[in-house]
């Protein structure tokens, strides 16, 4: 039955709904307007100012929020599309943007604003979603962590990627003496010092290099694959050395550690021996993706709350928890296809700009200057020749060799990772904790440059 109005019932329709509809509205905004029925309040005058401030334009919680974002994810990707013009990978250009909006530049340029955005008690939102993006982050990369990869190459990939962490590792320990007595924080021993020295030279960015040999188109290369396994393997390795100095920093004594570093020990078997075999063999039909992507991300969000339970961090568990979906190729599509674009544009750039703000200016020397250019020369070096060393013993031409050790210095992502946990957790300060981020991004920058020279050379 059609209950569409006659044409001459709409002229009526409209009084009744001005006289029912309009009106009302119109007598209610009168009656809380008038003056004689205005109940004088019996708060100070000064406490009415500062609630009209605290609840004015863009002061609210959500709306700072929602400003910082907007201002993060345009900055970020404006700066890594300009890199990508340069021939750079776009998360370059992303981390550099997080870091000029601290005081590095955006506080030397516009103090006043920076402040007024990025405040201190404002913080609080940016940062726990910034956390939850590195945990996305680090579930897809140990899901891209294809362990099938290192067939028939696992002895080689063994020597090469542990001697490209041996040696950096020991230049940050011999770096550490150094450092000690300038940039050791009171209350940190030089033990502990020393080892995360050791682990922050000895970081590969994994996911970076993949990006990298997307874009050059190596990844079904033979140098492509030799790099991907021995950065797979190199990574899980220098995760593991992260967690024994971690649950050693934690604890508040040896056996505390021990307890810490046994509890995870057992998890990570069980994951690794007893979901990993079960979840490879799941066969998952397309209507139940979405079910199937939602238990991965409850079973990322466990494994790091297990270990953050135990005294080691979250970080691990999820990249445990991606390490047990990697067997599974529909799985591990199925994130890198979901979950990866959305921690990646959207909440990484907020962890770049968390870092930026962690960095202090006004504190640095012109001697930190020399300090970065030899911290990035001895990075450089020990990776690069540990990797090289390595790769030509076990029989690979020279070339192939350098390109190994060129790809092998990324560090990434995966670097300023390590070094927020190790600022979080008090073991640098903030002179040497600016020092390696910028490190970080000059010897994941230099990799593609070094790859060209290598080239050139091999062509001449």
């Amino acid at each position: 039955m059609d209950q569409t109005p006659a044409p001459h019932m709409r002229p009526k329709l409209t009084w009744w709904y001005l006289l029912l509809v309009i009106v009302p509205l119109l007598a209610a905004a009168l009656i809380t307007h008038y003056p004689l029925l205005t109940v004088p309040s019996a708060q100070p005058e000064s406490l009415h100012a500062a609630q009209a401030v605290a609840h004015g334009p863009l002061t609210s919680p959500l709306s700072r929020f929602l400003l910082q974002l907007l201002v993060v994810l345009g900055v970020a990707k404006s700066a890594g599309w300009l890199l990508r013009r340069f021939g750079q990978p776009a998360v370059i250009g992303e981390m550099a943007a997080g870091l000029l909006l601290g005081p590095l530049l955006f506080g030397a340029v516009a103090p006043e604003v920076q402040g007024w955005l990025f405040a201190p008690q404002s913080l609080g939102a940016l940062g726990l979603v910034s956390q939850l993006g590195v945990l996305m982050f680090l579930f897809v990369a140990g899901a891209e962590l294809d362990l099938t990869s290192l067939h028939g190459r696992r002895g080689f990939a063994l020597l090469v990627s542990h001697a490209g962490i041996a040696l950096p590792f020991l230049c940050g320990v011999l770096l550490a003496f150094a450092l000690f007595a300038q940039h050791g924080p009171p209350g940190v021993g030089f033990a502990s010092f020393a080892l995360f020295m050791g682990v922050s030279l000895s970081i590969t960015a994994f996911p970076v290099l993949l990006r990298i040999l997307s874009d050059r188109d190596l990844t079904h290369t033979d140098i492509g694959r030799v790099a991907i396994a021995c950065a797979a393997l190199g990574d899980a390795s220098a995760w593991c050395l992260l967690a024994v100095i971690v649950a050693t920093v934690q604890a508040s004594g040896w056996g505390v550690a021990t307890v810490s570093l046994f509890g995870t020990l057992v998890f990570a078997v069980a994951v690794l021996a007893l979901a990993r075999p079960w979840i490879t063999r799941r066969q998952i039909p397309v209507q139940l993706e979405g079910r199937a992507l939602i238990a991965l991300l409850l079973l990322a969000l466990a494994c790091a709350l297990v270990t953050e339970a135990l005294g080691i961090h979250a970080l691990f568990g999820a990249f445990l928890a991606g390490v047990a979906v990697s067997g599974n190729a529909r799985l591990r599509h199925l994130l890198v296809e979901r979950v990866e674009p959305f921690a990646i544009s959207l909440l990484l750039p907020l962890f770049f700009a968390m870092t930026g703000l962690r960095l202090r200016v006004d504190g640095w020397q012109a001697s930190d200057l020399l300090l970065g250019l030899g911290v990035i020369a001895v990075a450089t070096l020990g990776k690069g020749i540990g990797t090289w060393a390595s790769a030509r013993s076990a029989g690979m031409p020279n070339v192939d060799a350098m390109r190994l050790g060129a790809l092998m210095n990324t560090r990434g992502l995966m670097e300023l990772i390590v070094l927020n946990l190790g600022y979080e957790l008090g073991l640098i300060g903030d002179r040497l904790f600016a020092v390696l981020v910028v490190m970080a991004l000059v010897t994941t920058a230099m990799t593609g440059p070094l790859l060209d020279l290598i080239e050139r050379r091999a062509r001449r």
